[in-house]
């Protein structure tokens, strides 16, 4: 690895630990950004009910100089009963500068597509795009391949022009 690389990946590492907190997210971290869904557009209220499963991440940190980075934790829902845990991995590269966090929660259309990202081995590839929370977003959302997903920046700011992927894991959680 060259030295500019190693010196970029350190400073990416560094912006996605001064946005994003080392916790695991809670139950009751996931339900709050589940009600800012809501509230920042109540055609969300449907999509919640009508997914058959949902994954939410309610603070994934985002810094990029060059390379870029993000992570976050959170939980795995199916027909609305918690069945896991999850972490959201995502790497970029391109034109791209700053930090951010935002929430991002993922609806999953069927048992085949919540199967899927239960397996553990899922991801998104370049070019799989979200839709930002507004008033009215809901109406903007489609499922592409069984999945849905809808992002709301929380804070920062980052000027990007990149491509990349996001890469998840999932730990099931014994009841």
């Amino acid at each position: 690895m060259t030295k500019a690389v190693s010196i970029g990946l350190l400073a990416v590492a560094g912006l996605v630990a001064a946005v994003q907190p080392a916790r695991a997210q809670t139950n009751e971290d996931v339900q709050a950004v589940i009600q800012k869904f809501k509230d920042g557009d109540p055609g969300m209220q449907g999509w919640f009910r009508d997914a058959y499963g949902y994954a939410v991440y309610p603070s994934v940190g985002k810094g990029a100089i060059g390379i870029g980075g993000a992570h976050g934790k959170g939980l795995v829902y199916e027909r609305g009963a918690l069945i896991g845990k999850s972490s959201l991995t995502a790497v970029t590269v391109g034109f791209q500068l700053g930090g951010q966090a935002f929430s991002e929660v993922i609806f999953f259309k069927d048992k085949a597509a919540l199967d899927d990202f239960t397996r553990g081995n899922f991801e998104f590839e370049a070019g799989a795009s979200a839709v930002a929370l507004t008033a009215g977003a809901s109406r903007d959302i489609a499922y592409n391949k069984g999945v849905a997903v809808m992002t709301a920046t929380k804070g920062g700011l980052m000027y990007e022009a990149a491509i990349g992927g996001q890469k998840f894991s999932f730990e099931k959680i014994e009841k």
